[in-house]
């Protein structure tokens, strides 16, 4: 069993977006963002790893992963695979941050397994890794104001000044987030953050 175990103290914070510059600043980029923002407030250098953009950062005493992955968004799993298998990081390790059109800009929350909702990304890991069981950050990008429009076309657009603003604006809540689940305690996370967005569309 040692040489295959899992190692419970090495967390995988992932944050799913695309690659390129044709896609920076677009709402399904808003993982990406996150990602960003944490390597900025610990000083971290993102190299080239896993098909990803990679670093390692520290939360409290424990080492964590933090990972941009550069398959596209309806790949992101390969990657994620990759990297949790090469570093045997079990699955409940896995901090997932996405966009998410049923909360709006400036709104998040986190949640354990449940379904992908039609997010291809998280459909993608949860393909790759064969389980559920990880935390997602939901980063709210809102939803379409033109019904008619493709998902995709929206998802993809640009973000607005008070949009990018808004999201921007969470960034240290959701690093506390991430904080509290690092130290085993993704419950508490949940009670004191999610609390904080209740009037979503998908309720409490």
């Amino acid at each position: 069993m040692g040489l295959f175990s899992k190692k419970p103290d090495i967390f995988l914070i992932v944050g799913l977006g695309n690659p390129g510059g044709q896609y920076s600043g677009t709402r399904h980029n808003a993982g990406f963002m996150a990602a960003d923002f944490i390597a900025h407030k610990q000083n971290a250098r993102f190299k080239k790893k896993f098909q990803s953009e990679w670093a390692e950062v520290k939360f409290g005493n424990k080492k964590c992963y933090l990972q941009k992955p550069h398959t596209f968004m309806n790949n992101s799993g390969l990657a994620v695979r990759d990297a949790c298998n090469f570093y045997r990081i079990p699955v409940k390790n896995v901090i997932v941050m996405h966009d998410d059109i049923t909360l709006e800009p400036g709104r998040f929350k986190l949640k354990t397994g449940g379904s992908d909702g039609g997010h291809n990304g998280l459909t993608s890991i949860i393909t790759n890794i064969g389980d559920w069981d990880f935390q997602h950050i939901k980063i709210g990008i809102g939803a379409k104001t033109i019904k008619e429009m493709p998902l995709y076309d929206y998802v993809l657009q640009t973000l607005s000044d008070a949009d990018k603003k808004a999201i921007e604006g969470l960034f240290d809540d959701v690093y506390g987030c991430i904080e509290m689940i690092v130290a085993g305690d993704p419950e508490k996370a949940k009670a004191e953050y999610n609390h904080r967005f209740d009037n979503d569309k998908e309720g409490k």
